[in-house]
């Protein structure tokens, strides 16, 4: 995914080479498990769950998470034949496209997860009378036009291009003087860096001091138990991603200054930063069988019962299958409302 990367492999001996192998075994970890997971948490928040304000914006995360491990299989083949790319030109734009895409995706779905959670908290009465499930669905759509514009660069200029008679998916070099196409690639790398990862923290981190803030005031404490399951998602998100964004920084450096100390932090640092922004797309369903309340009980029981326990909204008693013939207290992901349940 490095948008500045020169078509030429650096020769960093066999370390280098060894970890580039490591790369490809997390990214088929990430591809198996990424697929696999969310695929269940799609099927079970889409199709098994009544629907609510917090079952569609997970569900649209791990439709995020899905795709972009779904399309996994494309960079573990390139980097099993050392960056060469076979898939023509317009797989390379759907590939960088997509890849993109749901990365924005996935952020802006947790900056607005957080921005429910606080106006649930901070205004409860109106988030009551006014949080539905069908305007959790048109933010949602909103939300995937916003990332589907912002990635529109990488359709329009990724393309498969040669170099020493090599076929690499990169930007297009022809057109365009190496100025022009420096300032293009500096230009995406710090709007990614900043609509990416800097503003989205911001607000989320934002939202949770406002949260914190009324919890504190109204001595809630127990109500901080709902939050976990978000917050854990979210911190797993920019944890697995700032490496990532870190490493684009110094690249743009490596490319103004030509520090070979910078090219081989660059070199060895992002097959793993990658792996990790990777593997962050396979983590989401683990947290949250993981961090549901009473877990090793549930899922002995049922792993649908552990996923739909984990969405499920705050106050709910959610009907088991028939053949059980009973009901239990759910703990929801937050502060949600029985509206949720009947809006939309």
């Amino acid at each position: 995914m490095s948008d500045n990367s020169t078509a030429s492999e650096p020769e960093h001996g066999s370390a280098l080479h060894g970890l580039h192998v490591l790369s490809m075994v997390v990214y088929s970890l990430a591809f198996l498990l990424g697929t696999a997971g969310n695929g269940l948490v799609i099927w079970i928040t889409g199709f098994k769950m009544k629907k609510t304000v917090n079952t569609v914006w997970f569900l649209n995360l791990a439709i995020a998470d899905f795709v972009f491990t779904a399309f996994l299989p494309f960079t573990i083949t390139t980097n099993a034949l050392r960056f060469r790319w076979v898939f023509g030109g317009f797989v390379c734009k759907l590939n960088t496209g997509v890849l993109v895409t749901t990365m924005y995706g996935s952020v802006f779905l947790l900056a607005a997860i957080s921005l429910d959670r606080c106006v649930s908290v901070v205004a409860a009465v109106w988030a009551h009378n006014f949080r539905t499930v069908r305007k959790a669905y048109l933010a949602c759509f909103l939300l995937w036009t916003a990332a589907l514009l912002m990635s529109s660069p990488y359709f329009a200029f990724r393309d498969a291009v040669e170099y020493h008679n090599v076929t690499y998916c990169a930007f297009r070099r022809h057109n365009y003087s190496p100025e022009a196409l420096s300032s293009t690639l500096k230009t995406l790398t710090l709007v990614r860096f900043l609509f990416a990862f800097v503003f989205p923290f911001l607000v989320i981190v934002s939202c949770y001091a406002l949260i914190a803030q009324r919890y504190r005031a109204t001595q809630r404490q127990r109500s901080y138990k709902p939050l976990r399951i978000v917050v854990a998602v979210v911190l797993t998100f920019f944890v697995c991603w700032l490496p990532f964004h870190l490493l684009q920084l110094v690249e743009l450096r490596a490319h103004v200054t030509d520090d070979s100390f910078l090219w081989m932090l660059v070199d060895f640092g992002m097959p793993i930063a990658t792996g990790l922004a990777f593997f962050n797309s396979c983590m989401n369903p683990i947290l949250y069988v993981c961090m549901c309340q009473d877990f090793r009980e549930k899922f002995r029981k049922s792993f649908l019962l552990v996923i739909e326990s984990a969405f499920v909204e705050e106050g709910t008693l959610y009907t088991l299958s028939a053949s059980r013939r009973s009901t239990v207290q759910m703990e929801s992901l937050v502060n949600g409302n029985k509206q949720d349940s009947t809006a939309g």
